[in-house]
C-alpha cells in the first residue's frame, strides 16, 4: 500500500489523545490574523517538552523558555498590527481574509520583494537572532504547494495533501518547525543498516487510516514553540532507506512526540542587563523522539519514496524561498553586528582611528556583500512555466557558500576592536547596588561619551552576542546554517553557468593568428 488517496481533511490540534480534523474553510470563514495572544494561549497544549530532568508544564511560564516565547509573540503582533497590514500580509485565494505574507507563492519579482521586506520586518525585532522564525518553514511549505506534480509523481494524493497542509497553515497563521536531519549515531552507515532500524525516525507501522512513526530526528530548532513539526529528511537517502523517505506534519502535542531541547541560555539567575540577549531570544534546538506516533494519511505528503524525498528540496522553490528568508534574518543580524561595532568605537573614542577605519570598512564590506546577494536574487529570479518566481539558486548558494567564512572574520574583527574590554567589566548589574562599589565603577568604567552603567550595558549587549554561551551557539548555529560548507559549494558547484564560462575559453583559444606575430 503507498498511502490512502482518500485524504480527509486538513490536520487540527491534538485533543483528548485523538486527531481532530477540521473541516476546510469556507470563503467566508477567514480567521482575523493571529495575535500574540492568541498565540501564547496556543502553547497551552499538552506538548511534552523535557528540561533540567523534569516535564514543562507550560513553556509560557518556564523561567528559560518563557521570553522567546513571548518574542515569537511579538511577531504576531506585528505582523496584526493595522497599519503593517499591506507590509505584513497578502489576502488568502481561499478565504479573502489576510494571511502572512510569508505564505505568499510569488508571481512577479514584486511579490518576491514584498516577501523579503516581510521577513526583515521581522528579523529586525528580534536582531536577526531568532533564525528559525515562523516564516521559515513556512517558506518551504510555500514552495511545495507552489510544485504540487513534484509530489503528484507518486500519486494525485499527496499532491493534494501538500496543497491542503499549506492552505491550512496559511489560512490559520500557523507556526511549522522541522526536523530533517537523522542524529548523529554512526554516519558511517546509511538509516536501514543502524544497529536498530528505529534509531532514525521512519514508518514501523502502517494501517488504513495512517501510518506509525517512531525514532528520532534532530534539530528542530524553535520546536517547542510551533504549532505543527514537519519532519522529512535533507540528507541523501539510498535503497533500502525507504522507510525514513517521508514527508509529513504532526501537532507539536500528539500523542508520542517529545522534545528535548539543549540546555537553555535563559537561566532564573540571569538578569536582563547582564545578558540583554540570551534571556530573551534564544530559540531553542531540540531532539525530537517519536514514540509510535500516529499520523493519518492526509498529512502524509511523501511516503516511502527517496526520488520525491529528495526531489522536495530540488525541484521545487522551498530551498530558495526558505534560505532567502535566511539569508534575509542573516543580513539583518549582521547589520545589528556591526552597529554594535560602531557604537563601541564610539564610546571608546577610536572611532577616527585609521586603523578602526579600515577594520570597519572591511566589515561594511562583508555586511553589504551578504545584504546585495539577497537583493540579487530577486533581480535575476526567473518565472518558470507555471509562473513560479524562483529566486537565483546561484545567487543564494554562492552567498551561503562564504556564510561561515565571513561570520567568523567578521567576529574576529570585532574582538580585535574591543580589546580587553570586555574581561574588565564589572562582575554584574548587582555590583551598581553597593554604593562603595558604584562611587569605583563610576569613575574609573566610565567613558568620554558614555557614564559607566551606559558603557558597561554596551559591552555586556556585545558580550551576550559574541562571547556568551549564547554568543557561541550563534557562531556555531550560522557556520552550519545551510548544511556542511562543503554542501553548499557542491550545490553551487551544480548550478553554475559552466557553458558560459567554457565557452569564453574556446573562444579565446580559437583566436586566429596575429599577421606577422
Amino acid at each position: 500500500m503507498a498511502g490512502n488517496p482518500a485524504a480527509a481533511g486538513p490536520i487540527g490540534k491534538v485533543t483528548n489523545m485523538s486527531v481532530q480534523r477540521a473541516s476546510a474553510p469556507k470563503p467566508s470563514a477567514a480567521k482575523p490574523l493571529r495575535t500574540g495572544a492568541e498565540y501564547l494561549r496556543s502553547l497551552k497544549d499538552g506538548r511534552r517538552v523535557y528540561l533540567d530532568g523534569e516535564l514543562v508544564k507550560d513553556v509560557t511560564e518556564h523561567p528559560a523558555l518563557r521570553e522567546a516565547a513571548r518574542a515569537i509573540a511579538g511577531l504576531y503582533d506585528i505582523a496584526a498590527a493595522p497599519e503593517n497590514r499591506e507590509l505584513m500580509t497578502f489576502t488568502s485565494p481561499k478565504t479573502g481574509g489576510p494571511v502572512l505574507r510569508c505564505f505568499q507563492i510569488p508571481k512577479s519579482h514584486a511579490d518576491l520583494k514584498a516577501r523579503r521586506l516581510f521577513s526583515e520586518k521581522w528579523a529586525e525585532a528580534t536582531f536577526g537572532l531568532m533564525g528559525r522564525s515562523p516564516d521559515h518553514v513556512s517558506s518551504f511549505f510555500t514552495g511545495y504547494a507552489a510544485k504540487p506534480g513534484v509530489f503528484a509523481a507518486a500519486g494525485k494524493h499527496y499532491a493534494e495533501n501538500v496543497v491542503r497542509l499549506y492552505e491550512e497553515a496559511r489560512d490559520n497563521h500557523l507556526y511549522i518547525s522541522y526536523a530533517i536531519i537523522p542524529p548523529q549515531i554512526d554516519r558511517s552507515k546509511p538509516a536501514h543498516r543502524q544497529s536498530d532500524p528505529t534509531l532514525y525516525a521512519g514508518v514501523v507501522k502502517e494501517r488504513d487510516d495512517g501510518i506509525v512513526i517512531s525514532g528520532a530526528q534532530q534539530l528542530a530548532t524553535g520546536g517547542i514553540y510551533s504549532d505543527w513539526l514537519h519532519l522529512s529528511v535533507i540528507q541523501p537517502l539510498q535503497p533500502g532507506d525507504e522507510n525514513y523517505a517521508n514527508g509529513l506534519v504532526v501537532p507539536i502535542n500528539a500523542p508520542g512526540l517529545k522534545l528535548y531541547p539543549r540546555r537553555p541560555f535563559a537561566r532564573p539567575d540571569m538578569n536582563a542587563f547582564d545578558y540583554p540577549l540570551s534571556n530573551r531570544f534564544d530559540e531553542s534546538d531540540s531532539y525530537v523522539i517519536f514514540d509510535n506516533v500516529f499520523v493519518p494519511w492526509e498529512n502524509v505528503y511523501c511516503y516511502r519514496n527517496i526520488d520525491v524525498c529528495r526531489d522536495q528540496w530540488r525541484l521545487t522553490p522551498a530551498h530558495a524561498y526558505g534560505n532567502l528568508q535566511a539569508q534575509v534574518r542573516y543580513y539583518t543580524k549582521l547589520r545589528f553586528m556591526i552597529g554594535l561595532a560602531k557604537r563601541m568605537n564610539e564610546m571608546t573614542g577610536h572611532d577616527t582611528n585609521p586603523p578602526v577605519q579600515m577594520a570597519m570598512g572591511e566589515l561594511a564590506a562583508l555586511v553589504s556583500i551578504v545584504e546585495s546577494m539577497a537583493i540579487a536574487q530577486e533581480a535575476v529570479a526567473t518565472i518558470d512555466e507555471e509562473g513560479v518566481v524562483w529566486p537565483s539558486r546561484t545567487t543564494l548558494y554562492a552567498v551561503m557558500a562564504l556564510q561561515s567564512e565571513f561570520n567568523g572574520r567578521m567576529l574576529e574583527i570585532i574582538r580585535e576592536l574591543a580589546g580587553s574590554a570586555f574581561i574588565t567589566l564589572p562582575s554584574s548589574a548587582a555590583d551598581f547596588d553597593n554604593p562603595d562599589m558604584a562611587r569605583d565603577i563610576e569613575r574609573y568604567m566610565r567613558s568620554a561619551s558614555s557614564d559607566a552603567r551606559g558603557r558597561v550595558a554596551l559591552m555586556r549587549l556585545i558580550w551576550d552576542f559574541l562571547g556568551s554561551e549564547f554568543g557561541g551557539r550563534h557562531q556555531q548555529y550560522e557556520k552550519f546554517y545551510g548544511g556542511g560548507s562543503h554542501v553548499v559549494k557542491q550545490n553551487i558547484n551544480r548550478l553554475y553557468d559552466y557553458k558560459r564560462a567554457t565557452a569564453l575559453v574556446d573562444a579565446a583559444l580559437a583566436l586566429p593568428p596575429i599577421k606577422g606575430g
